[in-house]
Parts: C-alpha cells; sequence; structure tokens
C-alpha cells in the first residue's frame, strides 16, 4: 500500500512571500515529519521549538484567563502543544493527546470511554501491560473485558454485548506479529456504534496510519519508533474527532499524566527521522529474517516480510511502503532451555534488554520480561513461551548482527 501525498503545509507560514513562506503543496510525508507543526521562533528565529520548562503562566487579568491559551502545565503545555499538533498531522487526526508513557495513553483511553458496567472487548495478545491494566485495574473497577483472537472478525463480533464500549486492538501483536484488519474491525465498530482504538506501536504512522483505516483512535509509544534513540519514555493517542480529542485531554488532566516538556522537546527532533530509521530496520529485519529462516538450529521464524508469513496478504495491504517494521521473532531447537541460552550468550552489537523500535538491535525474552505480568496458561494461549525471542532491529550493519546471530547459534 502507498501512503498519499499531504497537501496542506507542514506548518504556518512565518511570511506572507519569500523566505519564510511555504511553496505550493502537495508535499511528501518526510516533509511532514522534519517540518510539520514546527515554525521558526517569533521571537528569536530559532529553528527548533523552545523548550517551555515553566509550571505556569502568568494571565493578563482574571477576565483575559488563559487568553493565550495557558495557564498551568500539567493541564497544557506549548512544546507539548506542539508534539501534539505534529503527531496529529503524521497520524491523519483531528487532534491527538500526549502521555507521559505509553501505558498511561492505554490507561486514559481505558478510563475516558470506560465505566463500571460497561465492556470492552480487547485481544488476547497485547501489551503485556496493557493486559494487566484490563485484566487486574479495571475489571476491579467494574468493567467487563472479553479477550478475543483479533484474527478472526466473527470471534469479536460473537463478543460484542448491548453494554460494549470500546474495542482495543493491536497490530501487529506484541510480541508474536499477528495482524488484525483494521479497516475490517473499524467497519463492524462503526455499525455498532462502538469506538475503537488501535495501538499500532509496532507500526508507526510512516507503515501504518490507523486513523486513515477507519479507527477512532490510535495510539502510540512514542518511547519506541517516534523516540528512536532509548531516550525518553512517553504516548500519545492520535483522534479522529474533536470529541474524541477533547476527552482524553479532560481525562489527562484528571490523570496529570501529560507528557513533560523536555520529553516533547526530544521527541520532536527524533520523530523527524523516524521514517529514514525505519526503512533501515525494515530492510535489516528482512536479512535477520532471512537468515533465522535458513539455519538449522532455528525452529520458526515469523516477520511481515516473509513470504510464508501466515498473514502475508494483509501485511502487503495494510503495512505502507512496503515497509513491515523492525519486529520479528523466532524460536530455536531445544525449546525453551536452548532458546535461554541463544539470549544468554549472544554478543554485541545486540543488547539483552527491554524496550524496542531504536537505532541499537535489542534481544528481549517477552516471558521474563514485557510479558510476565500475564499469567502463564494466557502466554502460552496465545504462543509466548519461555523460549521464544522478540528481535528489534537498529540500524547496525545488518552483516555484524548476521555475524553475531551465527556464532550463537552454532554454539548451541
Amino acid at each position: 500500500m502507498s501512503a498519499k501525498p499531504l497537501e496542506a503545509a507542514p506548518s504556518s507560514n512565518s511570511a506572507a512571500s519569500g523566505a519564510g513562506s511555504w511553496v505550493d503543496g502537495p508535499f511528501g510525508y518526510e516533509t511532514f515529519l522534519v517540518h510539520g507543526a514546527v515554525k521558526p521562533d517569533a521571537a528569536t528565529g530559532a529553528i527548533l521549538t523552545p523548550i517551555m520548562q515553566s509550571t505556569t503562566f502568568v494571565q493578563e487579568s482574571i477576565d483575559a484567563y488563559c487568553g493565550k491559551g495557558y495557564s498551568y502545565s500539567r493541564t497544557r503545555n506549548p512544546t507539548v502543544a506542539t508534539l501534539e499538533e505534529k503527531i496529529a498531522k503524521l497520524e491523519n487526526g483531528v487532534g491527538a493527546c500526549c502521555f507521559s508513557t505509553g501505558m498511561a495513553a492505554t490507561v486514559t483511553v481505558m478510563s475516558a470511554f470506560l465505566g463500571a458496567g460497561d465492556h470492552c472487548v480487547i485481544t488476547d495478545c497485547s501489551y503485556g501491560g496493557t493486559n494487566r491494566a484490563a485484566r487486574i485495574m479495571f475489571q476491579k473497577m467494574g468493567v467487563e473485558f472479553s479477550f478475543v483472537d483479533f484474527t478472526n472478525l466473527k470471534a469479536i463480533e460473537a463478543a460484542i454485548k448491548p453494554n460494549t464500549k470500546l474495542i482495543f486492538s493491536e497490530t501487529p501483536v506484541n510480541p508474536i506479529l499477528k495482524l488484525c484488519d483494521i479497516a475490517a474491525i473499524s467497519q463492524l465498530a462503526k455499525s455498532k456504534n462502538i469506538l475503537h482504538c488501535c495501538d499500532g506501536t509496532f507500526a508507526p504512522p510512516c507503515m501504518m496510519r490507523a486513523l486513515d483505516l477507519g479507527a477512532d483512535m490510535a495510539l502510540q509509544s512514542t518511547t519506541k519508533y517516534y523516540d528512536g534513540h532509548n531516550m525518553t519514555v512517553g504516548g500519545a493517542v492520535a483522534a479522529a474527532t474533536k470529541e474524541i480529542d477533547e476527552q482524553l485531554h479532560f481525562y489527562q488532566n484528571i490523570h496529570g499524566n501529560i507528557m513533560s516538556p523536555m520529553v516533547a522537546f526530544f521527541t520532536l527532533q527524533t520523530s523527524k527521522t523516524m521514517s529514514l530509521r525505519l526503512k533501515q530496520q525494515s530492510a535489516t529485519a528482512q536479512k535477520v529474517a532471512e537468515f533465522l529462516h535458513e539455519h538449522p538450529n532455528v525452529e520458526v521464524v515469523r516477520y511481515p516480510g516473509l513470504p510464508d508469513f501466515p498473514q502475508k496478504e494483509l501485511a502487503d495491504r495494510q503495512h505502507l511502503n512496503g515497509m513491515h517494521g523492525g519486529m520479528l521473532w523466532f524460536e530455536v531447537k531445544g525449546g525453551t532451555a536452548a532458546g535461554k541460552k541463544l539470549m544468554d550468550t549472544i554478543q554485541r552489537p545486540w543488547s539483552l534488554c527491554e524496550n524496542l523500535g531504536a537505532v541499537e538491535s535489542i534481544i528481549t525474552c517477552p516471558a521474563v520480561m514485557t510479558h510476565a505480568n500475564m499469567l502463564k496458561e494466557d502466554r502460552e494461549k496465545v504462543g509466548i513461551t519461555d523460549g521464544l525471542v522478540r528481535v528489534s532491529c537498529g540500524i547496525e550493519d545488518a552483516e555484524d548482527l548476521l555475524r553475531s546471530l551465527k556464532v550463537a547459534l552454532d554454539n548451541l
């Protein structure tokens, strides 16, 4: 699937004509990544958005309270607001809301649109923190959840009840990379007057735009591909309507989980290279997957770019510009013990740690790290074994990564 060019200028003109004004569009997506919502500072001409590291904002009078749009940084901050505008443009939403973490974004979505007595249909395989929030926190508060295989549209429809208020999807799923058809799920949700939130953290907007496929909310852990440098933690939700965006900001203010100005500043810079990074990460992931596919000590490998990926048609239809991201997983012959041995002995440039989407290549053990809070039987049911190896490809030389993998695999 190919992305369409964007007609509007990435930011407002700082001059009526000549230097500082925008040439006529349309504009490519990479131009929006660099310039979206950002314009030279009016006071100094600084090319980067300033860090407004201020708790409070002086008011001109009681009657003119919030006349400049800002009062207190828990509610709204100029640096954060610029990033929110940028993300809204990149995700093709009406607005966006930036949070202190990806989980803060998830919890705010659930608290904003679910209450005691409500029901949510949610994927049976998701990031472990999402599962924990639903299963422990919100169920205790009287919200009902149905954990469903989101590769099966009929199963999703069958799980819908009269009190269903939210459908919560994730694609590609962390860590097993199952895909769900966002357009089909969104169409189902709209036919039932139910909101659909899609967590697309494994597929940033230069690879997939959930709002363009009909979702009401596109959730991202900005910690991952938006940051891409292992520097920050953050989250964002882009909304398809003004009403949804306002509701998210209202509950964000209640929770007090807005992103900090410093993190917003960093993310404004790192997001500029997101497409460049993802192209390299996707190309490297393809090489790593093909290498693993042929190695005699590998039992199974899954990557949406491989011809034998079980949902290859959907991957090619849903992912933009032929990119399938930097994430893959595999299991080795010899079961859990062999998988743990590989993770314990893998050499640099690989790093054994949590996180994904960064320029550094990372190997993770989901059963111990990212998904340890899931019930063991739930993990095993969806295919997260104790020996499953999750891979996040960075931007190092692919041959160096393959050489390290070969050494670890050959020594099993």
